[in-house]
């Protein structure tokens, strides 16, 4: 297949990406799609456990976010597979890892070590609960990030166990702040010289979405509780039920829910003492809800739609992803493209993002089929392996 030129921000930046199931991949991907050249470094024979993962009965998770890199594989629980990352290590722009923290120290990749041959050198280091501190060494998936940082607290019902999403947000949540975090350090580095080390923490990263939460509680003593499908105080902002499905109305806006009144039919709401202001109608939400409830229940979304685009209340349908393939905004942006894998034929995805006007991100390749798919191709080109080179180095398991 012929690679797509590459227009992306980041053209010309070299990443090693260390990095196993999401957080570390997912920060590769970002920076793979706006144009860096990703070199993933994969475990002999098994891979990437992401490769294992996702819904259905074939697994193509892993087309997204191995897409934009090649893969080579190394060995880096022995001395010399150390010394091979070292030196791919030692030509690269950015490295990316999400071990536990103190296992690159064991393998002799500590950041002053490494800075010590590329002083230039951006390291991002995804972790549970960050590089310093007490939990520091604990192990730390996204879920645990998503409870301590406030998430799964207050997701869910009321009279129900904190509930979850249905994806992974604790990890890309991360990989984003991660992804920032090496951008601002080029930008850095571009003033200084100087390389540096991100240190990017599962917990912390939600923390970062948490809005007033801790404020909140510090000033008022106030918890936020999970509230279902509402934000409390915040109306009307929910889900109906019309007579086929599902349907998004947000109005808590005074002149939008005037607009929604009218649209209804119901123009005295909007004057109404118990939903005329925003605290009122915060005051009064579930009885609001119910009224709105009732209205939509009444027609289809076809028809509820329409007088929304009519009366310019912002809502929307509630996608599954057969409906985003449906629809004609999704298609006249692109937000979702087909991508010639070769492990899948073609296959449709999101694509890349966000959008520049003059440096476009996209996908350029397709994610490794094998694990070490481009081992002759990328120790050919940065070390200088010949074929004898890569034979002998599979022999010794070191690739």
């Amino acid at each position: 297949m012929t690679e797509p030129a590459n227009t992306g921000a980041l053209k010309g930046l070299r990443v090693v990406e260390m990095g196993q199931l999401l957080a570390g991949p997912f920060c590769g991907q970002l920076l793979g799609d706006m144009g860096a050249d990703v070199i993933k470094i994969e475990p002999p024979g098994t891979g990437d456990p992401m490769r294992e993962w996702g819904q259905g009965d074939e697994k193509v998770q892993w087309e997204v976010i191995a897409r934009n890199k090649r893969s080579v594989t190394c060995n880096l629980r022995v001395p010399e597979g150390q010394e091979i990352a070292r030196q791919l290590i030692a030509s690269a722009d950015v490295l990316i890892e999400n071990f536990k923290p103190g296992t690159l120290e064991k393998w002799n990749l500590s950041p002053d070590k490494l800075h010590s041959i590329n002083p230039g050198l951006i390291i991002a280091r995804m972790s549970g609960y960050g590089q310093t501190g007490p939990y520091s060494t604990r192990a730390g998936f996204g879920g645990i990030g998503e409870a301590m940082g406030g998430w799964r607290y207050i997701v869910g019902e009321p009279d129900r166990p904190p509930a979850r999403m249905g994806i992974s947000i604790g990890d890309t949540l991360c990989a984003t702040y991660g992804t920032m975090g090496v951008l601002a350090a080029l930008h850095h580095r571009e003033k200084t010289g100087e390389g540096q080390v991100i240190d990017t923490a599962l917990y912390e990263s939600v923390l970062q979405v948490m809005e007033g939460l801790v404020p909140e509680y510090d000033y008022n003593g106030f918890i936020r509780e999970r509230s279902g499908s509402i934000l409390p105080g915040i109306a009307p902002s929910n889900v109906y039920s019309c007579k086929d499905g599902p349907f998004m109305i947000g109005a808590n806006k005074d002149a939008i829910f005037a607009r929604l009144a009218e649209a209804m039919g119901r123009p005295e709401l909007a004057e109404d003492p118990r939903y005329r202001t925003h605290l009122a109608r915060g005051e009064n939400q579930t009885e609001l809800d119910e009224l709105i409830n009732a209205w939509t229940g009444t027609l289809t979304i076809d028809e509820v739609d329409a007088l929304m685009i009519e009366h310019s209340i912002p809502a929307g349908r509630v996608y599954t992803a057969k409906d985003m393939l449906e629809d004609p905004h999704f298609k006249a942006r692109e937000a979702i493209v087909e991508v010639e894998t070769e492990g899948h034929g073609k296959l449709k995805m999101q694509n890349a993002f966000p959008r520049f006007s003059k440096s476009q991100s996209g996908i350029r390749r397709p994610a490794p089929v094998t694990p070490g798919q481009h081992n002759a191709e990328v120790f050919g080109e940065i070390l200088g392996w010949d074929q004898e080179d890569l034979a002998e180095k599979k022999k010794s398991g070191l690739i």
